[in-house]
């Protein structure tokens, strides 16, 4: 009878068993990490500083500063322009957007209600809360963009008090021109002559 020469197996050294769940966990963190990249991300807000008082709510009017850029490759395709703002007890600097539906694109709008007066916000939306498949004819956005702004949240201001106000901007600056006017050569008959220019539109 032949004898079997048996080779004694070596257990797994304690070491190499905490490599070996080292390797596992990693290989499964890797997987998920592949798994949720792949996920399409949602709208997302980084506070770059933080803004005091209550958000901004819907019907509110917001005053910001903003760059809109392509989250791609940060291509900037738009940012608030230089309009004459501050009027000095009644309008702040920043462009006017009015907190409504339908005013401005989804992302926009969600993300403004999660901002406070002072703040400064990197605001990501993702291209179906944005422009989607139909970008504004000749724009620089490509169909489903993703895109990026940065938002400084000049002031708040409720939709009454910014219709107030720009009614009582509107009646300065008709009578301004009234003043102006009473200074023409009159035509006969006491009209004075051309016409007066007409007062700024609502936006």
């Amino acid at each position: 009878m032949t004898e079997i020469t048996r080779v004694p197996i070596k257990p797994v050294g304690k070491g190499s068993l905490t490599k070996l769940w080292i390797g596992v966990v990693l290989a499964v963190l890797v997987g998920a990490g592949i798994a949720w990249s792949a996920v399409p991300r949602g709208l997302d807000i980084d506070t770059e500083v933080a803004g005091t008082g209550p958000n901004v709510a819907k019907g509110d009017v917001v005053f910001v500063k903003y760059k809109g850029k392509l989250a791609a490759d940060g291509k900037v395709f738009d940012e608030s322009q230089d309009i004459p703002l501050p009027v000095p007890g009644l309008f702040p600097a920043g462009n006017p957007f009015p907190v409504e539906e339908g005013a401005t694109i989804p992302g926009f709008f969600q993300g403004l209600q999660q901002m406070q007066k002072g703040g400064k916000y990197t605001l990501f939306i993702p291209s179906d809360l944005a422009y989607g498949a139909s970008p504004p004819p000749g724009s620089p956005i490509p169909p489903n963009a993703d895109l990026e702004f940065d938002i400084e949240v000049v002031d708040i201001m409720s939709r009454a008090t910014f219709d107030r106000n720009l009614a009582i901007l509107r009646q300065t600056m008709e009578a301004q021109m009234g003043k102006q006017g009473q200074g023409q050569v009159q035509a006969p008959g006491g009209a004075p002559q051309g016409e007066a220019p007409a007062g700024p539109q609502a936006q």
